[in-house]
């Protein structure tokens, strides 16, 4: 998400030795500069990407001037050959740095992308707070459910899974770790911060920051121009209250 995964969150973050999966909208020169100046954050940072071949291109040029060690493959459903042929390809280019793919929340997907060389599944379809695809698309599963059924899958073939998406406070993180997950993302959690993205709006006199999924209008409108004809919009964008430093 652009709106939290940024690199001034992921600054403040490293220093707690926590991941950060950086939005895919930053230029080759930001990065350059971002990691130049906290070369500390390579440990705790990973590249996010979805599967065109400007991505492929984008990525793979990222990785080598950047000295990048984690990959993230993020698309809101990864129920395509497409997705998993992508694995194969990043894998084949990079065999030995760590790749995060997902979304899924199935026992057979979470094996057949595990299997196509990817080392840790995101899981979660729908549950994040500023998410519509239930009820856009009517797909996704309860998340805990999810979560169960696919870290076992994965950790029986040795790969880790991550939580992503539904946790609004800690207990929602300890419910994750508890149903299995590896990982826990989150996004909400962390928006309304400083080094969260956005502009801070003062409306009555408190001051809020916009918060939006990356397939919401306003994501796709800010970055494609529009939303394409052959797709709706599966986020939603409110205000979140502001926190000020994470």
């Amino acid at each position: 998400m652009d709106t939290t995964g940024t690199f001034e969150m992921c600054a403040e973050l490293a220093k707690h030795k926590c991941l950060t999966a950086i939005h895919k909208h930053y230029s080759i020169e930001e990065w350059k500069k971002f990691t130049k100046e906290h070369p500390e954050c390579l440990d705790y940072m990973a590249i996010s990407a979805g599967t065109s071949e400007s991505d492929f291109k984008k990525l793979v040029e990222l990785v080598e001037a950047c000295k990048l060690k984690m990959i993230c493959l993020d698309i809101a459903n990864g129920y395509s050959e497409h997705f998993a042929e992508t694995i194969r390809r990043v894998r084949k280019q990079f065999p030995k740095k760590i790749i995060m793919a997902g979304n899924v929340v199935t026992a057979d997907m979470t094996e057949e992308l595990i299997l196509a060389g990817a080392d840790i599944i995101k899981v979660g379809i729908g549950p994040g707070s500023v998410c519509t695809t239930r009820k856009k698309a009517g797909v996704g599963y309860p998340q805990l459910s999810a979560v169960v059924e696919c870290a076992d899958a994965a950790h029986a073939l040795g790969g880790k899974v991550i939580s992503d998406g539904g946790c609004t406070n800690p207990g929602d993180m300890a419910k994750a770790f508890g149903a299995g997950a590896d990982f826990v993302m989150l996004g909400g959690m962390f928006a309304g911060h400083t080094e969260s993205g956005g502009q801070i709006v003062e409306i009555n006199g408190k001051k809020f920051k916009e918060f939006y999924g990356m397939s919401s209008s306003t994501a796709m409108k800010k970055y494609s121009g529009k939303v394409a004809n052959y797709r709706a919009s599966e986020g939603k964008t409110i205000r979140v209250p502001y926190k000020g430093h994470v």
